[in-house]
């Protein structure tokens, strides 16, 4: 890690404790401001739910035309209906210790991750689908009952880890096929395994989106002069005399991560973002949602 940052304790889990309804809300206020920019997820498709006229093509089955319509002009019309299926989406959000870091007044990356986990919870129930997170008991649901059910167990998830919580990756769960999976986390793990667990989960035609969580120190390294930086995740402690010397090879090796994660994405049909902690939530959640809901893979950086 680039900077010191002390591990997590009882007391600090407390104080976590104490915020979560704060962190509901804020997640629920992030989500109702990025809808208000979302038209919604509606589509062409089978339903019942009357969406919009357009004019008759070639091709199109004679039952589809609405006469009504059509008999109020010379022109003919389809009637066309919104796709009502419902997706079933399932969320990761990283609490191991690296987690935990954060500098100066930016929030811890697991608070963010929680924060944009909950949210896009929020939001994918606004829209009617079915939720889920990876590791947790129970099928896919909907509605408000479900949105605080899993929020309590992401919160709890985020305030009962501590220094010991190695495991940075998420389970290898089966998921159903065509089903969406959301990985949020720093992904500082060995990239073997995070090629392993990329490879597994994607699976079936599971389609996927990974955000890198990262404090901006981590992305710029700004530091100088004599530093001793702690391993968070028990790599050890290294005493630097000039931390400068080790910023161009320490960004290259971040940008060689972010590239290889890019391409894993890429591979498997899934999309890739960066999520700075001192950018705005509402960003990264915009983005994400944009993403799920895009025909094919995007890279971004919110």
């Amino acid at each position: 890690m680039p900077s010191p940052q002390r591990p997590v304790e009882r007391h600090h889990a407390e104080a976590l404790a104490a915020t979560l309804p704060p962190l509901l809300v804020a997640a629920e206020r992030v989500a109702a401001t990025v809808a208000q920019g979302v038209h919604g997820r509606r589509r062409v498709g089978q339903g019942e739910t009357f969406w919009q006229y357009r004019h008759y093509e070639i091709g199109d089955q004679p039952n589809r035309i609405d006469w009504r319509r059509s008999a109020l002009g010379d022109e003919v019309f389809v009637r066309e209906t919104e796709w009502e299926a419902a997706q079933s989406v399932w969320l990761w959000h990283d609490t191991s210790a690296s987690m935990d870091y954060a500098s100066g007044d930016w929030p811890a990356k697991g608070h963010r991750a929680a924060l944009l986990t909950i949210a896009l919870m929020a939001l994918l129930v606004r829209g009617g689908e079915r939720i889920a997170l990876l590791g947790a008991e129970g099928p896919p649901s909907s509605g408000n009952a479900a949105l605080h059910r899993l929020a309590e167990t992401a919160i709890h998830r985020l305030v009962t880890a501590d220094e010991d919580t190695v495991d940075s990756l998420p389970p290898l769960t089966p998921l159903p096929r065509h089903a969406a999976v959301v990985l949020i986390g720093d992904f500082l793990a060995r990239p073997e395994d995070i090629d392993r667990a990329i490879r597994t989960i994607s699976g079936r035609g599971v389609r996927g989106h990974l955000v890198q969580v990262l404090d901006p120190t981590e992305i710029e390294m700004p530091f100088s002069g004599r530093n001793r930086f702690l391993g968070l995740e028990a790599e050890g402690d290294l005493l630097v005399g000039r931390a400068e010397q080790l910023r161009a090879p320490y960004l290259e090796r971040l940008a060689e991560l972010q590239a290889r994660l890019a391409d894993l994405a890429r591979l498997a049909g899934w999309t890739f973002a960066v999520h700075r902690t001192d950018h705005t939530p509402q960003s990264a959640l915009l983005a994400l949602y944009m993403a799920l809901t895009a025909p094919r893979p995007v890279e971004a950086v919110c």
